[in-house]
């Protein structure tokens, strides 16, 4: 089945479910971003527990298909819960994650992240 088209309408999708997490990963490979002209991410995190406990997030694309990725966007560092915006501009391949680290002692963060295109 082809990778929809998410630059002909505007379009959001929901990339990382919102769930407990307490340790790093990522989304796997997204693929159907190319053609969009811009990218609007959101965070959303509902809940942080722990000692110190942080939480960072990029927004990543691969010029090979997965095999290496690069930062296109960065959210800043979380430590509570809280909602945050970033906008992508600078050009970006078809292919994107979301990455996430998790850090700090017994840390869980439950957290969504959600990428509309346009």
């Amino acid at each position: 089945m082809p990778a929809p088209n998410r630059a002909t309408t505007a379009f959001s999708e929901n990339v990382v479910a919102s769930a407990a997490r307490t340790a790093s990963g990522n989304s796997g490979a997204l693929t159907g971003w190319g053609s969009a002209s811009t990218l609007r991410a959101q965070l959303n995190v509902t809940a942080a527990s722990g000692t110190a406990p942080t939480l960072d997030v990029v927004l990543e694309d691969s010029v090979d298909g997965g095999t290496t990725w690069n930062t296109i966007g960065t959210f800043t560092q979380a430590t509570t819960g809280a909602r945050q915006v970033i906008n992508v501009t600078t050009p970006f391949t078809d292919t994107l994650r979301v990455r996430w680290t998790v850090g700090g002692t017994t840390p869980s963060f439950t957290f969504a992240v959600d990428v509309y295109s346009e």
